[in-house]
């Protein structure tokens, strides 16, 4: 009837019986544990006395809740004090039935008590701990304990409620609660993480300009060693800090910035405010750096180290903080990469190969790459494992696609430019991540048939630049060899210098890496020159368009089983007989249709020819190159001799290097078609030319070429025989081609040096004086055969030589010479001094 003068005295003296009750009985037998919220709560329910005096507060606050709850609640809270935590099912309960009621007076008595039991004062009103707390400001922990029981199904409430309270006390009237509002939500966020992770986000969203600057005015007028101890509970409640750790982070680095010139006057903060947050930055930073050097590891005997809620959830942000720090904003960045070194090293390893990553993937100039290389240097004295964690921590990422063709592309650029740069000394940075990159050859060598050719190209030039280990699997270095060989024609073709660049370099360091290797090299270099599908490189003919499966591209096409017999080589050789056919048409359709020009201009044909030569003498072991036979410098026999095999195998696949006996001149005509394949290959391919040359320069490694150049002297001896014209030049391939076979036995020591100078006159002959002259060279080596026996090696110049004074007397091979010399004395005359012997 009368609730204003009896609901406060019966809602007290209920609350308080069951605080009572609730103290005597919890250590009985069936009784469960305080912390069995639920459990508690279902047991004194069922009980009726508990029941009915909890009906009665519930209709006493019910009563006072539209005038004045403040003496109901003020009961709860100090029987909250005195018989918490068992007291905490009745609080629960209470709060679930007014939440909102709840939350709000709560607060408002907590407040209320906190200004009866201290001032405005920071020293008086913060305290370091729960205890403290308890004894300055009694009902404050009753507070901190009823907001967490109501924070899992009201947590939005208390949000709202917390943040009313904050931006109310920021009002134009200053009265003692307003000025202590601030101070009361700070003590409450220290005692209660859960309080603190429940506004923190939305706190530092609400932080605008205006609200900034009126906090600003708040304080001002506060002693500076007040401010400081607030700031120092700051910068530990946001260490707490666990949800919007990286929100709160940039909200302190955007505000703590030097303002910018073109800055909305309305929306600029006061200088004072800057200061305030680069100090509370600074301070934070030292102390993370304080937390995390002092954690030590923990073992059996020790508890394991104290977690730093602001760094456990800053793990998830490392690419955000790696991009932010690569913006070289000033103090940003310098900030943020000691963050990441803090980051690094309280999540080790996991963290430091991760921010190692990001920065070296995200790095897009020397100064950026600079700071990957500084994170190194501070990590590097207390992480062993560093970057070979890291490097497989790009090669995951790369397997997985988780990089995109530009970032991999610059981490590739980056990785090689360190290990170029920072390779000074076995502890150095480059020379470590050199080790990391080599484990990993077979990953990075995936990449250099990318579809991508700029990935392909950084891939190349990563790998040039990596030390090849001493051990690795010949299936992987197979692998790299003909994956470089692949990318090598590929930039050629496409016109890159600096990918033909990479590419080179890799080839020589791979060829390096082993005997073995070093064959390979030149093998897939030279099959692939000659191929059909790169011959146009080298001013070869291109390759005639593939006939597909479609049925009308099969139209009109018919199908030979000749043709099908002679190309798997099952048609029976009749060589010599009246069986030999030589295919030069269809019957009903003609001769063959003529090869299709050179698509290539000549500058471009010389410039791949030299690249490509270059490239193969330096596998060969030369630094030298030219296209001059009489200018290359040595060449490795061993080197030369593999050359000479495949071209032997890719010319003449049907026949093997052990016909190196030359037989006489009336052999050809077992041999026809063949040399005939041979004289077509010459002049289809001018590649095979300059390939002879190299393989002359490395002697004796020439003899093993026997078959070629039998079978091209005898195509070219039968051309002149059966020319009707009056000089040689109206045939200038065959001229081109006699000179250069001649001058090229010479270079190999097939041919003394008398013989190997008639070349010099071809041009002033008749076609059959150049047919008499190359059957004398066919009679020298009918009788001295080129045997690799024949050479002996000089120790002084490191050379095989051949002595020629043991062969059988050169004066009879000169006769024809001499002969066609004295018919021609008139324009020959002088240079008779060069054929004698």
């Amino acid at each position: 009837m009368n609730p204003k003068a009896w609901a406060g005295l019966v809602s007290a003296w209920s609350i308080d019986l069951m605080g009572q009750l609730s103290s005597k009985y919890a250590g009985r037998h069936g009784v469960p544990h305080a912390s069995s919220l639920n459990e508690l709560l279902q047991l004194w329910m069922s009980c009726k006395a508990t029941r009915t005096l909890m009906e009665i507060y519930t209709q006493c606050l019910s009563s006072m809740i539209s005038t004045c709850p403040d003496a109901c609640v003020d009961a709860l809270l100090d029987t909250s004090v005195q018989h918490s935590p068992h007291f905490d099912w009745v609080v629960a309960h209470i709060g679930s039935s007014f939440p909102n009621t709840i939350i709000n007076r709560v607060l408002s008595c907590g407040l209320k008590d906190f200004c009866m039991h201290g001032t405005a004062s920071a020293d008086l009103l913060l305290f370091p701990s729960a205890t403290a707390a308890d004894k300055r400001v009694p009902k404050i922990a009753s507070v901190v304990g009823i907001l967490g029981h109501l924070a899992s199904r009201h947590s939005e409430s208390i949000k709202q409620e917390l943040l009313r309270m904050f931006h109310g006390s920021l009002g134009p009237t200053r009265d003692q609660q307003q000025k202590a509002t601030v101070p009361f939500l700070l003590q409450l966020a220290v005692m209660s993480p859960t309080l603190l992770g429940t506004i923190s986000a939305e706190l530092v969203d609400s932080l605008k300009p205006g609200v900034l600057n009126q906090l600003h005015q708040h304080f001002a007028s506060l002693p500076r060693e007040d401010l400081e101890n607030m700031v120092s509970i700051v910068v530990h409640l946001i260490c707490q800090t666990s949800g919007g750790a990286y929100r709160t982070l940039q909200f302190l680095i955007n505000t703590a910035m030097p303002a910018s010139v073109i800055t909305t006057p309305g929306l600029a903060v006061h200088d004072s405010v800057r200061e305030a947050c680069d100090r509370v930055i600074q301070l934070l930073l030292l102390n993370l750096q304080k937390l995390v050097y002092n954690r030590g590891s923990a073992s059996l005997a020790e508890a394991p180290p104290r977690p730093v809620p602001f760094l456990d959830e800053l793990k998830g942000h490392v690419r955000e903080l790696c991009v932010e720090t690569l913006r070289l904003e000033r103090k940003r960045f310098l900030w943020q990469h000691q963050l990441l070194v803090l980051l690094s090293v309280y999540c080790t390893p996991s963290c430091a190969s991760e921010a190692l990553f990001f920065l070296l993937t995200l790095a897009k100039s020397q100064e950026e790459l600079s700071l990957a290389t500084q994170l190194y240097a501070v990590l590097s004295s207390c992480m062993s494992d560093l970057l070979p964690a890291t490097v497989k921590k790009c090669v995951c990422q790369i397997h997985a696609g988780g990089l995109s063709e530009q970032h991999m592309a610059q981490l590739f650029q980056n990785l090689a430019l360190i290990m170029q740069r920072e390779s000074e000394g076995p502890a150095s940075m480059g020379h470590q991540l050199g080790e990391a990159v080599a484990a990993h050859l077979y990953d990075f060598g995936q990449l250099l048939l990318h579809c991508n050719p700029e990935v392909a190209q950084v891939a190349a030039l990563l790998l040039s630049v990596c030390p090849m280990p001493k051990a690795i699997r010949p299936a992987h270095l197979l692998f790299l060899i003909r994956s470089a060989v692949h990318h090598f024609f590929l930039v050629l073709r496409c016109k890159c210098p600096t990918g033909i660049s990479y590419g080179s370099r890799l080839l020589c360091c791979l060829s390096g890496a082993s005997p073995t290797a070093g064959k390979a090299i030149l093998q897939y270099l030279v099959e692939g020159a000659l191929h059909p599908g790169n011959a146009e490189l080298f001013g070869g003919l291109p390759e005639p368009p593939a006939v597909g499966n479609d049925p009308a591209a099969l139209e009109g096409t018919k199908v030979s089983l000749l043709d099908i017999n002679r190309r798997f080589m099952a048609a029976v050789n009749f060589s010599g007989s009246v069986w030999s056919v030589f295919h030069a048409g269809v019957i009903g359709r003609g001769l063959k249709p003529p090869h299709a020009p050179y698509q290539r201009e000549p500058e471009e044909v010389s410039h791949n020819v030299q690249t490509f030569l270059g490239l193969l003498l330096r596998c060969c072991g030369t630094e030298r190159c030219s296209l001059e036979p009489s200018q290359h410098a040595a060449v490795s026999p061993e080197a030369a001799k593999t050359v000479a095999v495949v071209l032997v195998e890719t010319v003449c696949p049907d026949i093997t290097n052990s016909e190196l006996a030359w037989p006489p001149e009336e052999h050809t005509r077992n041999t026809v078609e063949r040399d005939i394949q041979i004289g077509r290959a010459f002049r289809d391919n001018p590649l095979l030319f300059q390939l002879l040359s190299l393989v002359a320069a490395g002697r004796p490694a020439l003899c093993y070429c026997s078959v070629l150049l039998r079978g091209l002297l005898a195509t070219l001896m039968a051309h002149w025989e059966a020319s009707r014209e009056n000089d040689t030049t109206s045939s200038p391939w065959h001229l081109q081609a006699s000179c250069a076979l001649v001058a090229c036995m010479g270079e190999g020591h097939l041919l003394p040096p008398v013989l190997s100078n008639m070349h010099e006159i071809f041009d002033q002959l008749a076609p059959f004086e150049v047919h008499l002259l190359l059957l004398s060279v066919w009679d020298y080596m009918r009788d001295n055969s080129p045997l690799p026996q024949k050479f002996t090696f000089n120790a002084g110049t490191g050379l095989f030589f051949r002595d020629f004074s043991r062969d059988t007397d050169i004066g009879k091979y000169l006769c024809v010479l001499h002969s066609v010399l004295h018919k021609n004395i008139d324009r020959l005359g002088l240079l008779s001094g060069r054929f004698q012997i």
